[in-house]
């Protein structure tokens, strides 16, 4: 059989790991099932939030017009949009570079950029909270806690998984199974971001027409 390197798109199997290719793709294929399942979750939030932003699901109360801090959840997506944007070059470092700091370096960064977005999307959820704003007042306050923080929980999961891939990587280095979690840490990652887009469009820019 002909050893052939960078079989698996993105990770650069050296040729020594080339029996690891077949494993790999199964195990990515797996995890894009539970994408595919988790966007499905997601679509049940969206949909269950656009059916209470509505007046009568507001019950009299305020809406997000009145207690959203654009400004704020504009900073959140900058955050969370160069968090996936350094955690594509700790990829690219990871697939061209020699050793293991640079890809150490970005996901830090990434890291960082992603701790960056919680702490203004929590102090967001305080000020809300504070000017009535609770799950309890209406059901389109509910509605919005249930999907914008399901996307949080996602985040803080994501934070923690890199965190420990950051270790991974400083104790083992760049290990074909080390580089087959990089990428699938990858895809969930930049998978918040899409639905981060979402959400700022539907939940927070819609509330301004």
């Amino acid at each position: 059989m002909t050893r052939t390197a960078n079989r698996h798109p993105g990770l650069n199997l050296e040729t020594d790991h080339y029996v690891d290719q077949p494993r790999a793709e199964l195990t990515i294929f797996g995890f894009w099932v539970f994408m595919m399942s988790d966007l499905i979750i997601f679509a049940c939030f969206f949909a269950t939030f656009l059916t209470m932003d509505n007046p009568m699901a507001k019950a009299g109360g305020p809406g997000g017009a009145q207690l959203f801090d654009l400004t704020s959840v504009a900073i959140q997506t900058g955050f969370l949009l160069c968090s996936s944007f350094a955690f594509g070059l700790a990829s690219v470092s990871m697939k061209y570079a020699d050793g293991r700091g640079w890809t150490i370096l970005w996901m830090a960064v990434s890291l960082a950029l992603g701790l960056g977005f919680l702490t203004f999307e929590l102090r967001d959820f305080a000020s809300i909270w504070a000017q009535g704003g609770t799950p309890q007042r209406s059901g389109y306050w509910s509605a919005f806690y249930a999907l914008v923080g399901l996307h949080g929980l996602h985040v803080a999961a994501g934070a923690i998984w890199m965190a420990v891939m950051i270790t991974q990587l400083a104790v083992f280095g760049p290990h074909a199974v080390v580089k087959s979690r990089v990428l699938r840490l990858g895809l969930y990652w930049h998978f918040l971001d899409v639905v981060w887009i979402g959400i700022f469009s539907l939940v927070f820019l819609r509330a301004l027409a």
